[in-house]
């Protein structure tokens, strides 16, 4: 290629000769040796003169460079030892752990992230497909959130910290991730206890244990605190049973309340519609 006064246009007539030559062997068609034109108005090339043999072009060999044969078993060899690419690992991810491709590709973006995700879901007791989108959202979202705004510096601000250095390594953070998922913790307790993981650097289950957390599941427990709510707001329950379902969120707060936000809200909602239905 000739004709070229910056890299601009080295870049585009670069990127238009590999165009055309893709679609010249695409066809069957054959690339022919000669030298080209760069018209900068057009944006293509024109062939200038065509050369048949290499040493038109002054080709010689270089002495102190020893011929070099490349097998195809050094190929295979080398392919075999090159890691995973971003866009094979997206795909796989997609198809490995179910996961949106929007998930896939800010997950696969930094090397780090991905290792630190499947060393996480590695640890889980479902399986990939069960929760990885779980494990995703908490570790793009809440995990990143904590590391983003970091820990008090020396000089004051805070610093940033990178997921190699996460003090909530990937077990730790799969195992609150597994506790949600069994209905163990509620997801505000959850993020809760994510944060005093990422201070303390504790296990989720020695939090949850040290501080009465675990949800309450049990619908035995659970009616018992629906009835004493109920027995203790008759207008409200009047108002429900009339056709005011607007007061279903009012006894759905008495519950969570009277259960130190410990109760399981999908277990209240379905309880709490079977008994004021009465």
């Amino acid at each position: 290629l000739k004709n070229i006064n910056s890299f601009k246009f080295v870049k585009a007539a670069m990127e238009y000769e590999i165009k055309r030559q893709t679609k010249v062997l695409d066809e069957g068609g054959k690339i022919a040796q000669e030298t080209c034109l760069w018209d900068t108005e057009k944006g293509e090339t024109a062939v200038m003169r065509s050369k048949e043999e290499a040493h038109d072009y002054r080709y010689f060999p270089d002495p102190d460079l020893v011929p070099l044969r490349i097998t195809q078993e050094m190929v295979e060899e080398i392919q075999k030892s090159l890691p995973e690419l971003s866009a094979t690992m997206q795909k796989r991810f997609v198809e490995e752990y179910d996961l949106p491709a929007d998930d896939a590709v800010v997950l696969t973006a930094h090397k780090p992230l991905a290792v630190y995700f499947q060393a996480a879901t590695a640890t889980t007791m479902f399986s990939a497909k069960e929760i990885g989108k779980e494990t995703s959202n908490w570790v793009r979202v809440d995990l990143l959130g904590l590391l983003h705004k970091g820990k008090p510096s020396a000089g004051g601000g805070t610093t940033p910290i990178p997921i190699e250095q996460s003090p909530v390594p990937p077990k730790n953070l799969q195992e609150l991730v597994d506790m949600k998922h069994k209905g163990e913790v509620s997801g505000p307790t959850a993020k809760s206890v994510l944060e005093e993981m990422f201070n303390t650097g504790k296990g989720a289950a020695e939090i949850v244990k040290a501080k009465g957390l675990t949800q309450v599941s049990d619908e035995g427990a659970l009616e018992t605190i629906i009835d004493d709510v109920m027995a203790k707001n008759p207008p409200q329950l009047a108002q429900y049973r009339s056709g005011k379902e607007t007061v279903f969120g009012f006894f759905v707060g008495q519950v969570m309340k009277a259960s130190g936000g410990k109760a399981n809200p999908g277990k209240v909602n379905e309880l709490l519609k079977r008994k004021l239905a009465g």
